[in-house]
């Protein structure tokens, strides 16, 4: 057993700052993209539960395998080629399939971090694994949840994950982010409900986080949604039909690819 601390000893806290929260909140509503926001939302309001669950994890026998391991998950995700040699159906080829359809890279979160803790120290203790270890789960999370990456899916994520490690600034992205796609909506959508229902879900499904990662990542995605407990999100996917049946794509509520293709240049008529 490693004797890397909870908490390293020059580990400044950074205390309770909601009105900074709230200011990098405006920038992720202005740009849902800059990931970085995020980080900076869940460091202002992080409390001692992150530690408690940090603690909890380490004290598994999954926790300290990958305390005396230090596994690089970025490394082992960003891996499509291996990934592609699952089984089809699997976990690991749904996210293979996901993260290049969507763009994304394990690494991208990793950089985003970065940007985030640019001129900040780095410190060797659990709390620095455990962190890193959240965000590098994060796009499992959207796999077996089945929770997109549009607008609703993206806050009922953070409502899964919130009852999965608490955390008041992922608490707070949901519910804001929540709040500003009903303001648009009104009451005619479960906006909230769908909120709501991602965090019972997240509350009786094990932590997705605290798996051995390359293990589940060969399972079949049914099955570990099975095992793990983690139940259909009806409501998210009432939504999504009932805005299609409006003729509204819930990936693009603010009709910015209508508005790009209506702007865009018509193709050159081919010669008779």
């Amino acid at each position: 057993m490693t004797s890397l601390p909870l908490s390293h000893p020059d580990r400044i806290d950074g205390g309770f700052r909601p009105l900074k929260a709230w200011r990098h909140f405006r920038q992720l509503i202005a740009d849902k993209e800059d990931t970085e926001q995020v980080f900076h939302i869940i460091e202002s309001l992080r409390d001692k539960r992150f530690g408690k669950a940090a603690e909890a994890f380490f004290a598994t026998a999954e926790g300290r395998k990958q305390l005396a391991e230090r596994p690089c998950l970025p490394a082992m995700l960003d891996d499509h080629d291996t990934l592609r040699k699952l089984p089809e159906g699997s976990v690991g080829r749904a996210y293979v399939d996901f993260m290049e359809r969507e763009g994304l890279t394990a690494q991208g979160l990793v950089d985003e971090f970065d940007k985030f803790r640019r001129g900040q120290p780095r410190y060797d203790d659990m709390l620095e694994l455990y962190g890193n270890r959240l965000r590098d789960t994060h796009d499992l999370f959207h796999i077996l949840t089945g929770y997109g990456r549009d607008a609703l899916g993206e806050q009922c994520v953070l409502a899964f994950s919130y009852s999965q490690t608490p955390s008041w600034g992922t608490l707070f992205i949901a519910w804001a982010g929540a709040r500003e796609i009903r303001k648009g909506f009104g009451t005619r959508y479960p906006i909230y409900g769908a909120v709501r229902e991602g965090q019972r879900i997240g509350r009786a499904a094990q932590q997705i986080a605290h798996q051995d990662i390359a293990a589940l990542l060969a399972e079949p995605l049914d099955a570990a949604r099975r095992r793990l407990g983690i139940a259909e999100p009806r409501l998210y996917k009432q939504v999504h039909a009932m805005m299609r049946a409006d003729g509204i794509d819930p990936y693009d509520l603010l009709g910015k690819k209508a508005a790009e293709a209506a702007s865009a240049p018509a193709p050159l008529a081919q010669a008779a």
